[in-house]
């Protein structure tokens, strides 16, 4: 992901967040950990075969314990396995951090994500209570121990 993808990034996540979207200066902060040498953040981006931005993705890896911060799909690419790919690299990032663990939020009324997260090893470790405003929704916590196993292709494979 860069600036450039910015956009593209706020119309998918005001469309799939409408209550709880983060903000470009949200992003910008993110985007301002990548691409060096001592990066925490990894952003990424998927596109369709027409260049139209259709998901994307981002991970926090400190101390080795990384943390999905995003992942969003666009509407008519859910079921077509994006989620699982911009997922599937997340981990790849967070076993080249040399990360030991991966945590996640979800919200507790997205069974869909909570699948995908599961397929991948995830595991229910906590409920975070009014975690997403201002819909006063709660989060599922969950973590994965040793993201360098749980790839989609090993699960899948």
């Amino acid at each position: 992901m860069r600036w450039w993808d910015l956009d593209g990034v706020l119309a998918l996540e005001h469309d799939l967040f409408p209550e709880d979207a983060w903000s470009r200066g949200m992003f910008w902060s993110e985007l301002a950990d990548t691409g060096h040498p001592a990066a925490s953040r990894t952003y990424l981006v998927a596109e369709d075969g027409a260049g139209r931005l259709v998901g994307y993705a981002g991970l926090a890896a400190i101390a080795g314990t990384g943390d999905v911060q995003t992942i969003a799909a666009a509407r008519d690419h859910w079921g077509t396995g994006l989620g699982a790919r911009l997922l599937t690299e997340l981990l790849r990032a967070a076993t080249a951090a040399e990360c030991h663990e991966v945590l996640l939020e979800v919200r507790v009324d997205n069974p869909r994500a909570q699948r995908l997260y599961e397929r991948f090893g995830f595991a229910a470790i906590g409920v975070r209570k009014g975690y997403y405003q201002p819909g006063n929704v709660d989060a599922l916590v969950m973590r994965l121990a040793d993201p360098a196993l749980n790839t989609v292709e090993e699960i899948h494979g």
